[in-house]
């Protein structure tokens, strides 16, 4: 396939306004969120609440401002969201998981004029109105004293509507700043405009099937692209959208709202994988349903599927609906987007940058290949550059979708965008069917001293099939004036306790030991891994579960660990 050839018409918008209009006139009745206490909002309502609320923000004095918002997923949230954005607002989210300090340098950065938030960042948000260039605090929940999102909906019903309905967008400019990191007051701030989320919602339209029947769950954090683009996308659809209860919640979610498509990041989808395996073991059924997999793959091949109703009991612990799986953010194991396709639940796989509002190029229910992300999108040019031996080279983009440039930072801004070009700094190739694969990320390539490249993605792939490995980092420990390739596994101390629970901690450090050294053999001697570190602490992560690698090793170069 070319990515010239697509499945779906969808129009092509401008902007948002544009997008999320029209899908509420289209899907007016369906529910567009589902709450707690099986409270539904429907689109029209959820359409009559952002012009309320976009409206009170004009009464504040917010028109053509900049507003911040912080929090979990939850319904006020993208209300928030939509209805900034549809006021030709600029919005910037940030990262719950930001200090106090972080989300101070965020705002002075940023200079936003308002911040809309939950109530447990009351206390930071009222000292920082006197540090920063904040106007209003407006909170998602009801406190005495303090304006609520609430409050400003009221406001807005009472006034004059026509100002903020008959507001145009500047589809080209920026609107939407989004935090690469939130450590420093130097962090690095992507600029983005409505088209370029439009343009990505449309590619993605063309090639992905989603129902309007269909129930999202809103796992993503929504500060992060791939979780409000995504949310765009469901909008898009006329698909309802339910809110996790947490991350120990997830199963109980799944059934509870009946979800048929869940956007998740591979490790998190990779675990709810492995609780379907030991579920199977625990019950004795791991054989018959891998002796079932056989009969109904040999059954696909004549175009009779019968994966849905052989495997019921296993798609009913998830919910009875779900249909689609799509991982993002980091390489998704292939055994697990295997299993789940032959369990009857389609796995596609992404991927994309904060730079390119998200997806680059995606699979699809008819074109997919373990291993790959699929083809370019629609609207998206791809090249490989700077090839080696084995045509690995960078990953460069061009598109709709490409960022204004970094916020305030010229420098960094002229280091990815060269004629056009978005230099992802991600190492790929395609293959001769133009599939894209990824290798793993320029600057985390190990290069020995005779030249040789390690891609640390590759080895902790096979590492993670260990069954006690929670996961695992392959780094490279200097050494003289070479580097040594090690690893480091977190380890999971349920599977330990039940299968060697007699060991000392050097017994078990030798049978990890014997387990990478059989890895080992499969590979060429330059890729050896020489050094093992084993924990059972979580690794130093960002908030869509990739770990922080050079935090990681400059601990570890710290310790001396090795």
């Amino acid at each position: 396939m070319k990515n010239t050839e697509y499945f779906y018409d969808y129009p092509r918008y401008s902007n948002l306004k544009e997008l999320i209009g029209a899908s509420i006139e289209k899907y007016a009745e369906n529910p567009a969120f589902l709450l707690k206490e099986k409270r539904k909002i429907t689109y029209q309502e959820f359409g009559e609440q952002v012009k309320f609320f976009g409206n009170g923000l004009f009464q504040l004095g917010m028109k053509s401002k900049r507003i911040a918002i912080i929090g979990k997923n939850r319904y006020e949230w993208i209300l928030s969201y939509v209805a900034v954005l549809l006021g030709d607002i600029t919005v910037v989210p940030l990262d719950k998981g930001l200090t106090d300090t972080e989300i101070e340098n965020s705002l002075k950065q940023s200079k936003a004029d308002a911040i809309i938030f939950e109530e447990k960042y009351l206390e930071i948000m009222q000292a920082l109105k006197e540090k920063t260039n904040l106007q209003e605090l407006i909170c998602m929940d009801k406190i005495e004293g303090v304006k609520s999102i609430e409050d400003v909906i009221e406001l807005g019903k009472k006034a004059d509507m026509k100002e903020y309905e008959k507001q145009e967008i500047a589809s080209d400019e920026m609107r939407i700043i989004l935090f690469t990191s939130g450590t420093t007051s130097s962090s690095k701030a992507v600029m983005l405009t409505q088209r370029n989320i439009a343009e990505n919602i449309y590619s993605m339209k063309c090639v992905e099937r989603f129902l309007e029947t269909d129930v999202n769950l809103a796992f993503l954090p929504y500060h992060h692209t791939f979780g409000s683009t995504g949310q765009m996308m469901m909008l898009a659809s006329g698909v309802a959208t339910a809110f996790p209860d947490g991350l120990r919640h997830i199963s109980e979610n799944f059934r509870e709202y009946k979800v048929s498509v869940f956007v998740g990041v591979p490790l998190l989808i990779e675990a709810i994988y492995g609780r379907i395996q030991k579920e199977l073991v625990k019950q004795g059924k791991l054989k018959t349903v891998t002796q079932a997999k056989k009969i109904s793959n040999f059954l696909l091949k004549f175009g009779i599927d019968i994966r849905r109703k052989l495997f019921k009991q296993i798609i009913d612990n998830l919910g009875g609906s779900m249909r689609m799986i799509i991982s993002g953010a980091a390489s998704l194991d292939k055994d697990v987007a295997k299993g789940f396709n032959e369990l009857g639940i389609k796995v596609i796989q992404g991927y994309g940058l904060t730079e390119t509002s998200p997806v680059i190029a995606a699979e699809n229910e008819k074109y997919s290949k373990y291993g790959s992300v699929g083809f370019p999108m629609r609207n998206v040019e791809v090249q490989i550059v700077n090839k080696d031996e084995k045509g690995i080279g960078e990953i460069i983009a061009k598109g709709p979708n490409v960022m204004l440039g970094y916020y305030q930072n010229e420098e960094a801004t002229k280091e990815v965008l060269k004629d056009g070009w978005f230099y992802t700094g991600d190492l790929g190739y395609f293959d001769e069917e133009g599939y894209l694969f990824i290798t793993g990320r320029k600057k985390n390539v190990i290069v020995l001293k005779n030249g040789k490249k390690v891609f640390p993605e590759e080895l902790e792939e096979l590492v993670n099939k260990i069954d006690f490995v929670k996961e695992s980092m392959v780094f490279g420990f200097p050494k003289d004036d070479d580097v040594d390739v090690s690893v480091k596994i977190q380890y999971d101390e349920t599977v330990r306790k039940e299968k060697y629970l007699d060991l000392s901690d050097k017994e078990f450090e030798k049978i990890v030991w014997n387990q990478i050294k059989e890895i080992n053999k499969e590979l060429p001697k330059y890729k050896y891994m020489k050094h093992l570190i084993l924990t059972t602490e979580d690794f130093i992560k960002t908030t869509t579960a990739k770990i922080k690698r050079f935090e990681e090793i400059k601990k570890i170069l710290e310790n001396k660990k090795i």
